[in-house]
């Protein structure tokens, strides 16, 4: 009998009112990413909660004491397939977005992107790291927009 290599990319909504409108097609997106960067998964949640809940995280298990609108936890061990959960503050989004001057909905793509880039090993500590993770969330909006 043969292992099925199950892959899954799933949503949580843990006390905000958002909902993702298609989870099908935003799925399949972020599949094209995680394809691309040949990012071997077993399964990703994308955790939607609030500022506060975000900030918990952050100070917890980061110990960083300031708003971020995304953190990513690698679940599994080195060498096998990536399971992890990406947290993503709504209202970090939503302020970002404004503050951007673009769509909530370009913004959270974006992010969620992001996510998905820390996974496959870029970071964003210094300015030269920033502007590749930048230009990477570009393409990849480009690609999958």
């Amino acid at each position: 009998m043969a292992i099925r290599n199950h892959k899954t990319i799933s949503f949580k909504y843990n006390g905000v009112a958002f909902r993702i409108k298609d989870s099908l097609l935003v799925k399949s997106q972020l599949a094209v990413v995680l394809a691309k960067e040949n990012l071997q998964y077993s399964g990703i949640t994308y955790v939607f909660s609030s500022d506060e809940y975000v900030l918990e995280l952050n100070r917890k298990y980061l110990q960083h004491d300031y708003y971020t609108d995304i953190l990513t936890f690698t679940l599994s061990l080195p060498n096998e397939p990536i399971l992890s959960e990406i947290y993503i503050s709504i209202d970090r989004v939503r302020e970002n977005a404004e503050n951007f001057g673009i769509s909530f909905e370009t913004e959270l793509q974006r992010v969620m992107i992001h996510g998905l880039l820390h996974l496959a090993g870029y970071n964003d500590h210094t300015e030269e790291e920033k502007k590749i993770m930048r230009g990477k969330e570009n393409f990849y909006m480009a690609e999958v927009g």
